[in-house]
């Protein structure tokens, strides 16, 4: 298959959709897939896929979210030393300060900030590292499971216990974040304490909170049991329309094969 023109190498399905919704002007959220060209560079480096939803404002959310994911596969790519989860860790500092330089130089647009969800697969392991409340569901074995927690007001309610998980998507605070790339001081990703080994046919979803606030966890999971990444891009995105795409929405869908 092919991604903006480009073959892309064997081992990866993959697919992605991004629509502006119903109640938006412009799309604050910015995607990417990337994979190195030469063969000794993949081995390496492997491939890399990033969700982003920009905030503060008309532009300066589609400014952060564009910064975010430009800057991540720079990074990636450029100071790569052979450790893919540091390197991405380096590639979210570097994010967070590119986007505070921005918003300095662009006074009108302080505040600019962006959610960054971004996984590298390098072989059979998949790395991983998550700011916000943009999410990563792993889908094994007909399961799905999320592997990234929300940084929200929300999310912390949940942790602590005062707010049930399945009541989250509906609380009128959910947006609240807590952490953004180009918010704050510094940067404190989550990541995985180890890597994770993957099987074949494990399915990976990037997505903004204009799918999964729309959309539960087990539709998520009918969906991609029924179709092909492609496929359910399509039908992931026109369900959270269909309830009134509140929001923008942006979903990737990566299917590994051994």
């Amino acid at each position: 298959m092919t991604v903006d023109g480009k073959q892309l190498k064997p081992g990866i399905e993959f697919a992605s959709l991004s629509d502006v919704g119903h109640q938006r002007a412009n799309n604050e959220d910015s995607l990417l897939y990337w994979e190195p060209e030469s063969d000794d560079e993949f081995s390496r480096k492997g491939r890399l896929a990033v969700v982003a939803d920009g905030m503060g404002g008309y532009e300066g959310g589609q400014e952060a979210s564009r910064l975010a994911v430009e800057t991540i596969r720079e990074i990636y790519d450029s100071t790569f030393d052979g450790d893919p989860q540091q390197t991405l860790l380096a590639a979210f500092a570097a994010a967070h300060d590119n986007i505070q330089k921005y918003a300095a130089q662009h006074p009108q647009l302080q505040g600019m900030g962006t959610t960054c969800t971004a996984i590298s697969i390098v072989g059979s392991q998949l790395y991983f590292a998550h700011v916000g409340d943009s999410r990563l569901y792993l889908f094994r074995d007909a399961n799905l499971s999320r592997l990234t927690r929300d940084h929200s007001y929300v999310g912390r309610l949940v942790e602590s216990g005062i707010v049930r998980s399945e009541d989250a998507e509906f609380h009128p605070q959910r947006h609240i974040l807590t952490a953004a790339l180009g918010s704050g001081n510094q940067v404190d990703p989550d990541f995985p304490e180890h890597p994770i080994a993957l099987e074949d046919g494990d399915q990976f979803v990037l997505c903004t909170d204009g799918l999964w606030s729309l959309v539960t966890d087990q539709e998520i999971a009918a969906v991609l049991r029924a179709n092909s990444p492609a496929r359910s891009c399509k039908a992931l995105v026109k369900t959270a329309l269909d309830r009134g795409g509140l929001d923008n929405v942006t979903v990737l869908v990566l299917r590994y094969s051994a």
